[in-house]
């Protein structure tokens, strides 16, 4: 649970660095919506960019967490594996066969 706090805080904070660069942005487009003669184009698209960009960030982070936690587990068995080989008689015997050469 601390992770996912500390993930949402990230993504709070980027999501209102898009924002605020993307309301500055639109307030660029007011001139230019009067120069283009009530084209709409582009606010349109600052808007559906940044909705976009938005919804990835935001979708982004859960897939993280399940492979993050898949990984967990691969390297959780991996060690097993390893005390397992460590403590196991062929090594030992490996151990002593190479103490005699």
């Amino acid at each position: 649970m601390r992770n996912n706090n500390n993930n949402y805080g990230a993504k709070i904070a980027v999501t209102s660095i898009i924002w605020a660069f993307a309301t500055g942005m639109m307030a660029l487009c007011i001139p230019i919506i009067s120069i283009s003669k009530g084209d709409i184009t582009l606010p349109l698209a600052l808007v559906i960019g940044t909705t976009i960009t938005t919804v990835s960030i935001w979708q982004s982070g859960s897939h993280k967490e399940i492979n993050s936690s898949e990984n967990f587990q691969q390297i959780e068995q991996r060690v097993r594996d390893l005390e397992t080989i460590a403590s196991s008689d062929k090594l030992d015997s490996v151990d002593k066969h190479m103490d005699k050469n």
